[in-house]
């Protein structure tokens, strides 16, 4: 996993702050078919419900929120793939919230944890890609306000050979492909190669054909 691209031309969108939660959140909610999601700390955020749509909710204003795990909960039932891979442990608040939903913890949002992931990648149906400086939490991904969000930037792509390596590099990880040869697996509490496969899945749908 260790590379250096050719230089060649690429259509890019550059996001900071809020643009964050206007780009790659909320494409994420309208997820068809899968979400990835690589982060170093992960952490519960509220996202707006403009739809007041049930669930745990908080009012700002005259904004109401709700748990970004209560739309993923919406995305399971739909069919998304959803999985997420994380260096630390969940923050309190989203492990309370995720045992509140059955679907998820049921296999609806996976979660496989790996010391080594720094790298902070979102993909969305194996069609949009976004890199860049954001973790997955609410002042990551600007949705906290104004004056109390992170600085991050970070670009949003299309472009199918940065989706194929990215997507390439995060299931090399997940299936455990990089754990026999980490120097760090006797400090690994559960290394990824002895994760059995999810037999529900029997390929992987977020893995972009080429245009013919």
């Amino acid at each position: 996993m260790d590379f250096v691209r050719p230089s060649r031309s690429v259509a890019l969108q550059l996001v900071a702050g809020r643009g964050h939660y206007d780009s790659v959140v909320e494409a994420a909610m309208r997820a068809e078919r899968s979400v990835w999601i690589s982060t170093a700390n992960l952490k519960e955020l509220m996202v707006e419900d403009a739809n007041l749509v049930p669930g745990r909710r908080r009012v700002s204003g005259r904004k109401t929120y709700r748990s970004v795990l209560v739309a993923m909960e919406e995305l399971a039932a739909r069919g998304v793939e959803m999985r997420i891979l994380h260096a630390a442990i969940p923050s309190g608040p989203f492990r309370e919230e995720f045992d509140r939903h059955a679907r998820l913890f049921k296999g609806g949002l996976e979660l496989r944890l790996c010391p080594r992931v720094h790298m902070k990648a979102v993909i969305i149906d194996g069609a949009m890609l976004y890199l860049g400086s954001a973790n997955w939490t609410g002042a990551g991904l600007g949705v906290k306000g104004e004056g109390r969000r992170n600085f991050e930037v970070g670009v949003i792509t299309e472009d199918e050979a940065m989706l194929d390596e990215v997507q390439a590099m995060f299931d090399h990880i997940w299936r455990g492909a990089a754990c026999k040869t980490c120097r760090l697996r006797e400090e690994c509490g559960a290394p990824l190669d002895g994760v059995a496969p999810v037999k529900k899945i029997a390929r992987r749908p977020s893995i972009r054909r080429r245009r013919r």
